[in-house]
């Protein structure tokens, strides 16, 4: 008994040694091949948006493991606490998107999707999987008595959906005493082993845009007693993006570029209704703002002349992301202690869209990219079906949103 006692307390003397750094550094090595299978079950199981159910079972189960106490929200998504030491402090939180895109998988992995016309094309596994580790060595952490603030975990279905899933999960009050939040973003053009980081704008705002144009049709004989809406829809397809860029200041990064057109079935005639889909983007949170009005006036500007009714559908999909410098830098000094300075990196706004953004209108916070290419290999893209991730950036995601949650009140987030 006494001999065993003496194990204890040299093994409580070493971990104390480590220090929570340490035992986050070891908790993840230790389970980087269980993080590594949690990861493959929920590619090989992807889910739509809103359609996350096995996906939400799957991850309370992972979390009830670790002794923890997950809640469901109203549909599919969940968020669970991991309790501090000093239950006064604000949570801080990290949140993890769950759903899957209808893009078909390409890969011949063993582990590819079981789905049909359903994969994770955008390294939503990894985040999950990540944030999953950052839990398991918290927990850790917490059992050692130094986790001083708590920390609120986030799954949020639907971020690929529109409307997206950050809202409805805000609507249900899941940011109720949480005082900043941090995610992670997979990035294939980044070698793995490397994070990259910005202050302020991120990504950028993104809204869906459709425009139905009415007009008299008729025989394309006689164009000058209809209303050519074929040849208004190739205006306002040519002129609107332009116009706009024209309306509002260039450093905005205003973009509108059209995804889909339809009129007509008839090569001999004018049809009576067509429509044009598109996405605009805003890099700028005032540019976006303004966008709605000034898109409708240019637009009603340039059918004047065809005599043809034009309506917008302009929908508020996400501003742009905007990482507080002071989030920032708590993860900088997370990446700094678990990879090296070297290997943080500098990182440009992209104009990929986030609903990360609507948390960070709420509370502080920062989004980081995270590294998922294998040195030297090829570059894949996110949203494509070959999407390819190398699987060591999940135990360095895990350990930098770990290293970050114990850091953060070495720094003022």
């Amino acid at each position: 008994m006494e001999q065993s006692q003496q194990v204890l307390k040299e093994a409580s003397q070493q971990r104390a040694m480590l220090g929570p750094e340490g035992l986050i550094a070891r908790t993840v090595t230790e389970r980087s091949t269980d993080l590594r299978d949690v990861r493959r079950h929920l590619h090989r199981h992807p889910e739509l948006s809103h359609q996350e159910h096995a996906t939400t079972d799957f991850i309370a189960e992972q979390l009830t493991a670790l002794g923890l106490a997950p809640r469901r929200m109203a549909a599919t998504g969940l968020i669970c606490d991991i309790p501090g030491s000093d239950p006064s402090l604000p949570l801080m939180g990290l949140r993890a998107d769950m759903d899957a895109l209808g893009i078909p998988e390409l890969s011949t992995v063993p582990y590819r999707s079981t789905v049909e016309g359903v994969s994770h094309a955008c390294g939503h596994d990894v985040h999950m999987s990540a944030v999953l580790g950052a839990a398991t060595a918290l927990v850790r952490v917490a059992d050692e008595g130094a986790l001083r603030r708590g920390v609120r975990l986030v799954f949020q279905p639907a971020e690929e959906m529109h409307p997206c899933g950050a809202l409805e999960l805000i609507g249900q009050d899941v940011l109720d005493g949480v005082d900043s939040i941090l995610a992670l973003h997979c990035d294939p053009g980044v070698d793995v082993g490397h994070v990259g980081l910005k202050s302020g704008p991120i990504t950028s705002a993104t809204d869906p845009v459709r425009i139905q144009v009415r007009g008299a049709g008729g025989h394309t004989s006689r164009p000058h007693l209809t209303q050519d809406l074929v040849y208004a829809l190739g205006s306002i397809a040519t002129q609107l993006p332009a116009a706009l860029t024209r309306r509002m200041d260039p450093r905005s990064g205003v973009n509108l570029t059209w995804g889909s057109i339809h009129a007509g079935s008839a090569f001999n005639a004018i049809p009576s209704s067509g429509t044009l889909e598109g996405t605009l983007r805003c890099l700028d949170h005032e540019a976006w703002d303004r966008a709605e009005e000034l898109l409708e006036e240019v637009l009603s500007d340039l059918v004047r002349p065809w005599g043809v009714e034009a309506r917008v559908s302009h929908d508020r999909g996400v501003p742009p992301v905007s990482n507080s410098p002071a989030s920032v830098e708590v993860l900088a000094a997370a990446v700094r202690g678990v990879l090296g300075r070297e290997n943080l990196d500098p990182t440009a706004q992209s104009l990929g869209g986030e609903d990360f953004a609507w948390y960070l209108e709420k509370v502080p916070g920062a989004l980081a990219r995270l590294g998922t290419r294998t040195p030297g290999g090829r570059t894949y893209d996110l949203h494509m079906g070959d999407l390819m991730i190398d699987e060591r950036a999940i135990g360095i995601g895990a350990s930098v949103l770990a290293a970050a949650c114990v850091q953060r009140d070495l720094h003022a987030a």
